[in-house]
Formats: C-alpha cells, structure tokens, sequence
C-alpha cells in the first residue's frame, strides 16, 4: 500500500514556475514507478511525465518534454515535478501516482494522490 500526497500547486504567471511534490508513506515507496498526470476541465487525464524506481529512467509528454523535469528522493519518499516556462495550457489539476512499472498508461498506476490545482494565468 502507498499512499500519495501533493503539494506545490498555485497561480504562477505565464513563463513562471513551480515545483510540485509527492509525499509517500510506506517503506515501499522505492519500489515503485512513479508518475504525474494532470486533468484539465472537460478532458482527459493526460500524462506528463514519468520515472523509473531508481530514477534512472524518465519519460516525458512532448507537450513538456524541455520544460519540465521529474525527479525522486527515495531517501524522502518523494517525487517532484519542477516545471519551467508554464504556459495558459498547463493548467491543470496534476496528479502523481505509482505503478509497478514505468508506463505512460494512467490505467497501470493503481495508487493515486488527490491532486493539486495548477493555474497558469496569461
């Protein structure tokens, strides 16, 4: 069992930053995959960015890809998204979640956070 909690969202102007975090409880978390998605109103749930249990491997949505950067502290349990040059279009509610494996799939990711709100204003 892993449980996930965000924190970092806000309103950021465009061309600004944030950096989200993803607490984990459970000593497990290193054994897992993590990843972040982010929900728009009125669409899907669409990925962003993904890493490999020992952060070796990441995986980025060409939307992002240059501009955010996902990264984890196994020591803390903790996943980050430290994103760059926000755009209008990156808001968002962002969600981490955990699988057994690196996959841009939201349905493999069986553990999810509650979400924080991204606004990015123009």
């Amino acid at each position: 069992q892993v449980q996930l909690v965000e924190s970092g969202g806000g309103l950021v102007q465009a061309g600004g930053s944030l950096r989200l975090s993803c607490a984990a409880s459970g000593r497990t978390f290193s054994m897992y995959a993590m990843g972040w998605f982010r929900q728009a109103p009125g669409k899907e749930r669409e990925f962003v960015a993904a890493i490999s249990w020992g952060g070796g491997r990441t995986y980025y949505a060409d939307s992002v890809k240059g501009r955010f950067t996902i990264s984890r502290d196994n020591a803390k349990n903790t996943v980050y998204l430290q994103m760059n040059s926000l755009k209008p279009e990156d808001t968002a509610v962002y969600y981490c979640a955990a699988s057994s494996r690196v996959t841009s799939n939201f349905r493999d990711y069986g553990y999810w956070g509650q979400g924080t709100q991204v606004t990015v204003s123009s």
